[in-house]
């Protein structure tokens, strides 16, 4: 770490950086740009950045509507990052000059059938018990806020402090943002850390820092589909919704220039086919929930890939017996609402070398045995995405 040490602006005789961050998706960029801003010499490697994962995410800040089950400290780690994005937005968009999508119109989640509200209700009962603002509504009610929504949605809640932001105008702003404050963009693949030479290096790789770190990072497959309304027009609806149709998961995201994002599966696998059965499947969901949909353009059909991790949380601090290499990585679907927070935490630990208590949970030797340095080649990592939602 870089303890007791004057951060001081980079000189030309000053050749060794502070930081290396590998990976230039959005949580490798805020970390650059947080560690700049505090006068750090930073260089970021990646080959494509914002290629990646982050291209292909839906950009929900969904800390209640994701709030499941068994994960009780992941859920505080996503409402503490939640609570910072609306001043982390605010700053970037002013860092960057440029605009990245935020919208707090809050999230509808929804029921068709019987059996999708039984269901979803039993989630809403358990995030209400955490004390999280979830508010029943009857289908009226709903209709009331998104008339679009189809006359058989038996139920639904509100969430409205679940919010969204545009990945695709996101990862652009955070490398202007870091640019500008001194960071400097590799664009070149790591494929070992020995290839790094910082005094501190950050991976942010999301699922290629399996390769790198040996830490338990996995492939976890997501489809994805933009549809577009038509005419150029802003989409019939306002609010994320995100839904159960007959037994199918879905959401729908929509942006201000007529784009919606219908989501995703999750498939343990590591390829990036886009499936005929998963169209089929998401479009059917999306339609039963919103039939407008039905004469909106399909304009892509995507996969990407998540960084899963055994208890689907992120792996934040020191590598086992490496205290100069840092982990930020393992966000599965919670890369977009975890940017703020991976970012200020880090970035403190860089500097001042003591592990935010936050941190604890989040560990990278919780799963057992240390994780071992990658010690050579194999495959090149995929170095863009931390996750996305």
């Amino acid at each position: 770490m870089l303890t007791g040490r004057s951060p001081s602006p980079p000189s030309s005789d000053q050749v060794r950086p502070d930081v290396a961050v590998v990976g230039a998706g959005p949580i490798g960029l805020a970390i650059a740009w947080r560690c700049a801003a505090r006068g750090l010499r930073v260089v970021v490697h990646d080959p494509a950045p914002g290629s990646g994962a982050s291209a292909v995410a839906a950009g929900m800040l969904s800390p209640v509507a994701e709030a499941y089950f068994g994960e009780r400290q992941l859920t505080g780690l996503l409402l503490a990052s939640a609570a910072r994005w609306p001043a982390f937005a605010a700053e970037l968009a002013e860092a960057a000059g440029a605009d990245i999508g935020y919208r707090t119109e809050g999230t509808l989640m929804v029921g068709l059938t019987g059996d999708d509200l039984a269901e979803a209700r039993r989630l809403w009962a358990y995030q209400q018990g955490l004390g999280l603002p979830v508010t029943p509504l009857r289908p009226s009610e709903l209709r009331d806020r998104e008339p679009a929504l189809a006359p058989r949605v038996r139920g639904g809640a509100f969430a409205p402090t679940d919010h969204q932001v545009d990945p695709r105008l996101l990862v652009p702003a955070l490398r202007t943002a870091a640019q500008r404050a001194g960071a400097v963009l590799v664009p070149q693949p790591v494929r070992m850390l020995s290839d790094v030479d910082a005094v501190v290096t950050v991976v942010a790789a999301g699922c290629g820092a399996a390769a790198l770190t040996g830490l338990p990072v996995r492939p976890v497959k997501g489809q994805i589909l933009r549809l577009r309304a038509p005419d150029g027009v802003a989409p019939g609806f306002r609010h994320v919704i995100r839904g159960y149709a007959d037994g199918e998961h879905v959401y729908l995201v929509p942006r201000a220039d007529g784009e919606v994002v219908l989501g995703a599966t999750v498939e343990e696998r590591s390829d990036t086919t886009v499936t005929a059965g998963a169209v089929q499947r998401l479009l059917r969901a999306g339609g039963d929930l919103l039939p407008e949909l039905a004469e909106y353009d399909l304009v892509e059909a995507v996969a990407g890939l998540r960084p899963g991790t055994p208890d689907n949380a992120p792996i934040l601090g020191p590598l086992p017996d490496r205290p100069d290499v840092l982990a930020a990585t393992g966000h599965h679907r919670h890369g977009i609402v975890l940017t703020p927070i991976t970012a200020d935490l880090i970035a403190d630990l860089v500097l001042g070398g003591v592990p935010d208590p936050l941190l604890a949970p989040f560990r990278a030797d919780r799963f057992g045995g240390a994780a071992a340095v990658a010690a050579s080649g194999g495959p090149e990592p995929t170095l863009e995405g931390d996750l996305w939602s």
